[in-house]
């Protein structure tokens, strides 16, 4: 009887690579011709941002006009200017500030409640959602049109509904009045864009596990306390969202100013967007190439602010 002897496994033979792991690695590789596709998005970014960007450095410290071929140096007499006291740019400013605040506040505010009222998914809800979130898909020009004449003093909406009810005490000449026109303008953006970052909220609330509301209403947490426990804490990432977002929105009012106030608007509605478009009007390319920078570092440093502010309120709680 001849005895059979097994043959050693040379795979998996201490000192030599396994040639089935070797295959399973080759098949992880991606293929080069994949590392063509972001090539086109990568394009689009450089030529239309990145160099924009780098050309609006370079020109901001010149005298340039648009048109002409040659143009001087003047250092950093551009921003001198700026942070000396230019009135326009410091009242575009402050309204740009007053709108941001109450865009920002307000329009959280109200998605949060709406998300909230609306957050299960019935066809009532469904319907409302839709109905809220309709303003958002409007062009500014046409939203800017429809309020305009809801703010006209003379015939608008507004005003007819107060003195049908009898109360002809609170009509108002709305853009008409300097001292509160920016804050009519900036209930236009809240009703424009509250059913977008409605969504938003509403994305967020439904990620939220329901055992963690069964639980708490176990421990006889009422709906405030279940709120700043738990659902506060849990839509972080998407209150970030809204709030970034919406403050970028009230920097970029731009066609919903020009829309209402007019091109160029008053000195009571204008903001930076519409600031820096009005200097390069006036072929002043340097000087609102400065602003333009000034612009973005500006926005860029309250979003920052934004977010670590909403970080040290969720730690709140």
């Amino acid at each position: 009887m001849t005895a059979t002897h097994a043959e050693p496994d040379v795979s998996a033979a201490p000192g030599r690579p396994d040639p089935r792991r070797r295959r399973r690695r080759g098949s992880a590789r991606v293929p080069a011709p994949l590392y063509l596709f972001p090539v086109p998005a990568l394009a689009i970014y450089v030529v239309f941002f990145a160099i924009p960007a780098l050309q609006a450095i370079q020109y901001s410290v010149t005298d340039w006009d648009g048109f002409s071929a040659e143009y001087d140096s003047v250092g950093l007499g551009n921003f001198q200017q700026i942070a000396g006291g230019d009135n326009l740019f410091v009242n575009a400013l402050g309204n740009n500030l007053k709108f941001m605040l109450v865009v920002v506040v307000f329009q959280t505010i109200f998605a949060l409640l709406l998300a909230v009222l609306l957050v299960r998914n019935t066809t009532g809800s469904t319907l409302l959602r839709g109905l809220f979130f309709f303003p958002t898909v409007l062009s500014s020009v046409s939203v800017a049109y429809i309020w305009k004449f809801i703010y006209d003093p003379n015939f608008g909406l507004a005003n007819s509904v107060l003195e049908a009810v009898g109360l002809d005490s609170l009509t108002s000449s709305y853009l008409g009045n300097d001292a509160a026109a920016i804050y009519w303008v900036s209930i236009v953006q809240v009703w424009f864009h509250a059913g977008q970052m409605m969504v938003i909220f509403i994305a967020g609330l439904q990620s939220v596990p329901s055992e963690l509301y069964e639980a708490a209403e176990l421990d006889g947490a009422g709906r405030w306390k279940q709120f700043t426990s738990i659902t506060w804490p849990m839509i972080a990432p998407a209150t970030a969202i809204v709030v970034a977002y919406t403050t970028i929105q009230s920097f970029k009012a731009f066609d919903l100013i020009l829309g209402l106030g007019g091109n160029p608007p008053k000195s009571s509605l204008d903001i930076l967007s519409t600031r820096i478009y009005t200097t390069f009007a006036n072929s002043e390319f340097g000087y609102a190439a400065a602003e333009s920078l000034i612009f973005m570092l500006f926005i860029a440093a309250i979003v920052v602010a934004q977010r670590r502010l909403l970080k040290l309120t969720q730690k709140d709680f």
